[in-house]
């Protein structure tokens, strides 16, 4: 039996009711790039990182909460990442989250990048819920994993 979070917030008002992805919009800045003025690859990862947590807020889920209330944590396990084209300073992208795969202590996500609908980066972030206590993977509570199922 999956355990009950007391984490999960009333949604945002922005989130789309019973939508399977979510966009999160970004500029990129002069700290984003490398000396050839290209978004420096670790950076696209940094993207990824920005969009799963504004989708999960999104979603009315506070990290914070779930670590306080339930001692659990999401953490990176693998990426899998395809670098495409280069993204440039000042360049408006946009990061598209969707869940592919939902397992009992794990979440895969596709990750995609783009500019102007053209696909820069593409990535496969497998996150695993672990009990933060012990590090140790642990189920997805209940009401979150229903959640999830309901959107992968």
């Amino acid at each position: 039996m999956q355990p009950k979070s007391a984490a999960i917030l009333p949604p945002a008002q922005t989130a789309p009711p019973g939508s399977s992805s979510s966009i999160l919009a970004l500029r990129v800045y002069y700290e984003d790039t490398d000396a050839a003025g290209v978004v420096y690859y670790a950076n696209y990862l940094r993207f990824c990182e920005r969009a799963r947590t504004e989708w999960l807020r999104e979603l009315g889920i506070g990290q914070q909460a779930l670590m306080a209330s339930d001692g659990i944590a999401f953490v990176v396990r693998s990426v899998k990442a395809d670098y495409l084209r280069a993204a440039r300073l000042d360049d408006a992208l946009e990061v598209i989250t969707r869940i592919s795969a939902l397992r009992g202590a794990s979440l895969l996500f596709e990750q995609d990048v783009q500019r102007e609908g053209q696909l820069l980066f593409s990535a496969q972030v497998l996150v695993a819920c672990i009990d933060q206590r012990r590090q140790k993977p642990t189920p997805i509570p209940t009401q979150l994993y229903s959640l999830f199922e309901s959107l992968a």
